[in-house]
């Protein structure tokens, strides 16, 4: 009974192995190169058609895109909260005691790992500076917006009521607004708690969230028909609307995004081989289908599954780590997306002309690293995070228009990166908390 519950989630792999046989990666890639194609031809600055008539195309070419967001988001919540349950529930207390602190500052130190190299490459390449006049000409009423003392939204003042407030007075209301990181510390105190139950408690209420489980999957399966067509017709919209121009215009700083994101994918090659003590190379190899559905999906969330069988199979990583890291990862450990939002952070206060101190740019590190740990685990999420990060140090959030057109793009690849950065994870506490294959053998046979 233990072994068939601990593998609860791993076993819906089966929907998500059919994604990565019929290759639909490569049908993302042409759906994006597609749509953009179409968006050019559809773009009012041709000549071709109106304005009006481009916006309303716009709208029903992006609507399976729209119906495949909705329903990965509606499911979102649901497959965390049970995940996250079942992967607690299925570890001992002593498991959790060695593991959970651990775990937790080791996030923290790579979020500020990734935040720090969108720092620095933000700073060195400046990419704003190639969409400063546009910003201004597009937005000129927001950059009259007082911005300058930003760090007065983030004091030593405002800390305690920060922490206290992770704590949520109404779960059922911080899923309805979406807050994830209390979400997540409200299902962490729920899967500590059920522990502690017997074991004749203890089944029901496994069975109910493999039940959830399952039926979130096969949304996900539904949601997964839609997504060449859903980037195709968002692709398009994103393209028609925003134009040639302006995307020629964002290639420059994509560049500079997918090398931080590429620095961060080489750290973990790093922590591969320190702590890991092993072959990188053979790392990538053995995670490329997570790493190709995690492109095409662009939600961790959803490949959760498949990050599960592939970290125990493949990777050989004990149960008790994989169970833990894997689902609480796919909401706290967003190194990609943070890496992503602290360069466009910089990048739209770059575009309108917006100097940033030292000062300014600690209290855009420190609200990121905390924005992060929370961002949905789905499509989009990091640019809904994002809006509020600009707010809180006083960037204008309707930049967040100059950069929407490629934000599909980036998606892909940061939420790659986040996946990446989970299965590291369980390779390196699998070093030193992991049992011996002899162990695991052991156990195996006498079960």
């Amino acid at each position: 009974m233990f072994d068939t519950e601990i593998k609860s989630l791993k076993s819906l792999n089966h929907y998500l192995l059919k994604l990565v046989e019929s290759r639909l990666w490569l049908k993302v890639i042409i759906a994006l190169l597609l749509g953009v194609g179409f968006g050019l031809l559809l773009s009012p600055q041709n000549g071709w058609i109106s304005k009006e008539t481009a916006d309303i195309a716009g709208n029903w070419l992006a609507l399976p895109g729209v119906l495949f967001l909705k329903l990965v988001q509606m499911i979102m919540i649901p497959l965390i909260v049970a995940s996250i349950i079942t992967g607690i529930a299925s570890n001992d207390k002593d498991s959790l005691k060695k593991l959970g602190g651990g775990v937790l500052l080791y996030f923290l130190g790579t979020t500020i790992v990734s935040v720090s190299i969108g720092t620095i490459l933000s700073q060195i390449f400046r990419p704003g500076r190639f969409l400063h006049q546009q910003a201004l000409a597009e937005h000129n009423e927001i950059t009259a917006v007082p911005t300058e003392n930003p760090e007065l939204s983030f004091g030593i003042e405002t800390i305690p009521d920060a922490i206290s407030n992770l704590l949520p007075e109404n779960p059922l209301a911080s899923m309805v607004s979406g807050e994830m990181l209390s979400i997540v510390i409200f299902t962490i105190i729920i899967g500590v708690a059920v522990l502690s139950l017997e074991n004749a408690l203890l089944r029901p209420v496994k069975l109910l969230l493999s039940a959830i489980q399952e039926v979130c999957m096969t949304v996900v399966k539904w949601s997964m028909l839609l997504v060449p067509i859903a980037v195709f017709g968002l692709m398009a919209q994103l393209t028609s609307s925003v134009g040639l121009s302006s995307l020629s215009g964002l290639t420059y700083y994509v560049g500079v995004v997918l090398l931080g994101l590429l620095f961060l994918v080489i750290f973990y090659l790093g922590l591969i081989v320190l702590l890991g003590k092993s072959n990188p190379m053979h790392f990538l190899k053995k995670i490329r289908d997570v790493q190709l559905l995690a492109f095409s999906t662009t939600s961790s969330a959803a490949v959760m599954p498949l990050s599960l069988q592939t970290a125990e199979e493949k990777l050989k990583v004990d149960k008790t780590i994989s169970n833990f890291i894997i689902p609480i990862g796919a909401t706290v450990n967003m190194d990609g997306t943070a890496l992503y939002q602290t360069i466009t952070t910089l990048f739209i206060a770059q575009a309108y002309g917006l100097e940033m101190s030292l000062l300014n740019i600690i209290v855009v590190i420190v609200t990121i690293v905390a924005a992060s740990i929370g961002t949905p685990a789905i499509p989009g999420g990091g640019v809904v995070i994002l809006a509020s990060v600009l707010g809180s140090v006083g960037i204008p959030a309707e930049g967040i228009i100059i950069i929407i057109g490629v934000e599909r793009l980036l998606g892909m690849f940061r939420t790659t990166v986040n996946v990446t950065g989970d299965l590291t994870a369980c390779m390196v506490f699998n070093r030193f908390y992991g049992k011996t294959p002899i162990l695991v053998n052991d156990k195996t046979l006498k079960i």
